[in-house]
């Protein structure tokens, strides 16, 4: 449905952090031509608990129009008011989004069961995708595996970005799911081994800048290639830590960047790089990439 390398796309800002969407066609085109098979827009990566409302409306509109059907775009539309995610993700699915990636509810903690009634209640009210996003290291709260196997059984539920990086977590999930019911890596590092335990792919932040070389591994992968698969995967595991030095998405603009790909920084409260994590980042990337070349 998505593909198994899905970005998890950052919003371009300009020299003002405003939202530029002059700057999407470049990162979408590069992201495509490095083997993105899905976008997330408006997830952690891109900022979204900095985007306004009429930010993230101008952002899935645009990068509808400029993706033109040729890959899923995956809209973040959740929250912690259940009343206005629902609302929220009603409004977006005028924009023709492919799917939706709801958040676990952050600072309210609720119980399994509020988890529960949460994504329900999104879900039952469109008949897109949607996939539950667990990142109990932003939110404070874990979906535990009970509670992903049930929302498992809603129709329109599809598929979990893991990122809670319990592997007894996710190999129970992987194992009492349904075999159409997709599990994502939702950390670089851990995505070879969530696919040995039968993960089906990533959502990525490493693809904006090392995309053909996690496209590879991938393919190694399902091809029964694992010692290229490891080969790359240990290759690139400088750069999945790397690139997390500091909060996402510092770092990952500071690399793309790098390589002539115009984003912008970051906007408050995180703040750009310091001189020694961009040192470190341009060895890390230097290694991969043939910085030479730019700038």
């Amino acid at each position: 449905m998505f593909g198994q390398l899905v970005t998890a796309m950052v919003t371009p800002f300009n020299e003002s952090l405003e939202l530029d969407v002059k700057r999407l066609p470049k990162l979408i085109e590069h992201l495509i031509s490095t083997g993105t098979t899905a976008l997330v827009v408006s997830g952690t990566t891109g900022e979204s608990a900095t985007l306004s409302h009429r930010e993230k409306l101008q952002l899935f509109e645009e990068t509808v129009r400029i993706v033109a059907g040729r890959i899923p775009v995956i809209a973040g539309t959740g929250g912690n008011n259940t009343a206005e995610a629902i609302a929220f993700t009603k409004e977006v699915e005028k924009l023709q989004v492919d799917a939706f990636l709801l958040v676990a509810p952050y600072y309210n903690k609720p119980s399994q069961e509020g988890l529960y009634q949460h994504f329900t209640s999104i879900a039952h009210e469109t008949d897109k995708p949607v996939i539950v996003y667990n990142i109990p290291g932003r939110t404070s709260v874990n979906i535990v595996p009970e509670t992903i196997i049930r929302l498992a059984a809603i129709d329109n539920i599809v598929a979990v970005k893991e990122s809670s990086g319990d592997f007894t977590q996710i190999s129970r999930i992987i194992g009492e799911t349904p075999d159409d019911f997709y599990v994502y890596s939702g950390d670089d590092k851990f995505t070879l081994p969530i696919l040995a335990l039968g993960g089906y792919g990533v959502v990525s932040v490493a693809a904006h800048v090392a995309g053909q070389s996690m496209h590879d591994m991938l393919r190694a992968f399902f091809d029964r290639d694992l010692l290229t698969a490891r080969h790359i995967h240990h290759r690139l595991m400088p750069l999945f830590e790397g690139l997390f030095k500091t909060s996402n998405p510092v770092l990952v603009k500071a690399a793309l960047e790098m390589i002539d790909i115009r984003v912008g920084s970051v906007r408050l409260p995180l703040v750009p790089a310091s001189a020694e994590e961009m040192r470190e980042l341009r060895r890390t990337l230097g290694s991969l990439v043939d910085l030479s070349t730019v700038h």
